[in-house]
Parts: structure tokens; sequence; C-alpha cells
């Protein structure tokens, strides 16, 4: 099972990259991971707080398995012994110098995966619209005020 949002983002990749990929800084914009810890690389383990719309928020420790500067974050989380896997991402596809695709979502497997996931796939799609949403304010500000800055 895959879940996943998409949004149009007014910048350059690399502020979106800047923004993802500070971990410490998730605090003060990300409703989904209101904190993190951790660095991104590979085979990197995080410690993330999980805040999903109506459910009771949890610390989850997922492991880096992938990543590209100005593309993407890829991380792989089990749950339950091995009965449910996941492998989150977050993806920017650069349409143009200053226009982007934010896609973050989540791919679900294992055993269990699907029944374990289907009662949750409203919150879960609540979340990723909201970090969705959370990426693209928090860029487009940032990209207005270094433009500003510029002139």
């Amino acid at each position: 099972m895959k879940i996943e949002h998409r949004v149009g983002v007014a910048v350059p990749a690399e502020v979106i990259w800047a923004v993802i990929s500070d971990l410490p800084g998730w605090a003060a914009w990300n409703p989904l991971y209101p904190e993190a810890h951790g660095v991104i690389g590979y085979g990197e383990k995080l410690k993330l707080k999980l805040a999903l719309p109506g459910q009771e928020p949890r610390i989850i420790e997922p492991r880096v398995v992938d990543w590209t500067p100005d593309e993407a974050i890829h991380w792989q989380l089990s749950m339950m012994k091995g009965l449910v896997k996941s492998i989150r991402y977050l993806e920017i596809e650069a349409l143009g110098p200053t226009n982007c695709v934010f896609s973050n979502g989540e791919i679900f497997s294992g055993l269990l995966g699907l029944r374990a996931v289907r009662p949750l796939r409203k919150s879960i799609r609540q979340g990723f619209e909201a970090m969705g949403e959370a990426v693209r304010e928090r860029c487009e500000t940032i990209w207005r005020e270094r433009q500003a800055e510029a002139t």
C-alpha cells in the first residue's frame, strides 16, 4: 500500500533540500514530526516524534537507506518484529530553476502491513498533506526573503 502527497513549490530544489535535510530545524515548521534527531547519511538511525492527526504522538527510529542532495531522502522502518515494514520518502522533482514538486509518502509492506495501516490511512494522508503544505510555506517564505534581500 502506498500513501502519498505531492505539492508544487515555487523555489529552487536546493531551498527545499536545505529545509528537509535540517532535522533539528523541523521543530520550527513540521507538524508531522515536531521533534527530529539524527543526521542524513547512509545507514544512519533517526529518532523522530511522529504526530499523526488524531493519534497519540510516538517515537519512531527509522534508518536512512538512501539520500541524494537536492533530490531525495528515503528511510526504512520495521515494526512488529518485521511484520510491518515501510519505506518513507521525501522527494524533490525540479521542473525548472524556481519550481519543483515536493512528494512525501510511504510504501507499506510486510505480512501485516496492509492490515496494520488500513485503519490509519486517513490520518497518515492528513499528516502527509500537513507536512507537504508546511514544506511549501516554509520554503516559499525563505525564498521570498532571499529575493527581497537580493534587491
